[in-house]
């Protein structure tokens, strides 16, 4: 479980996409290796991932993770090459501030960004999501967008807008949105509950 608060960014050094397959990929962070475990769940992009092997270097971490095809079909995970920067939190632990929302790091589908416009010191972004996925996007509502935890602006139909503070822009893979990006997504989990609930009454 994640709470959408980015505390570090990592760069892919090495991706192995297999045919037909799952696809590997080699990350490095600047995490100290000695608070990382073998099994350990990291959200890479808003994707939970398990540290399959790690290793320190002088600027923190090298691990690598393995990908199941389920999830690359699903998230921006099959475009990871070399050179990607992937926006990373730890997992909870008992006891951990909650600064955003409630996140799994199961992503929902992939959103595009259609419009980014510069508003005073922020950004605002809209994004159009698949249709089966706008029913659990609400005005003032959470959402994870790359890992990220947002409050929506708007929403209009299959579309919805954030802001994006100069902080957020700056110390996030967000910072690096232009239109036609393709983003992670991942609804609030109360919504998605609720609609549960609600389909099962009917």
């Amino acid at each position: 479980m994640f709470t959408g608060i980015i505390t570090d960014i990592g760069t892919i050094v090495a991706a192995d996409h297999r045919s037909g397959t799952d696809a590997a990929f080699t990350v490095e962070s600047g995490y100290d290796a000695a608070s990382l475990a073998l099994g350990a769940s990291i959200s890479h992009q808003g994707v939970c991932l398990t540290l399959i092997s790690f290793e320190p270097i002088a600027t923190g971490s090298r691990w690598r993770v393995q990908v199941s095809q389920e999830t690359l079909d699903v998230t921006c995970a099959k475009e990871w090459q070399v050179g990607t920067v992937v926006n990373l939190e730890r997992a909870l632990k008992l006891g951990d501030e909650l600064g955003g929302h409630m996140v799994s790091g199961h992503v929902d589908g992939i959103g595009e960004v259609i419009a980014v416009t510069p508003e005073n010191e922020s950004h605002r972004v809209t994004i159009r999501v698949p249709e089966p996925l706008a029913k659990y996007i609400s005005t003032k509502g959470s959402i994870a967008i790359d890992g990220v935890s947002l409050t929506v602006n708007e929403v209009d139909d299959v579309t919805f807008g954030i802001n994006i503070i100069p902080h957020t822009w700056q110390v996030t893979t967000l910072g690096r949105l232009k239109v036609g990006t393709r983003v992670n997504l991942e609804a609030d989990q109360v919504a998605r509950y609720v609609e549960r609930i609600l389909s099962r009454k009917t």
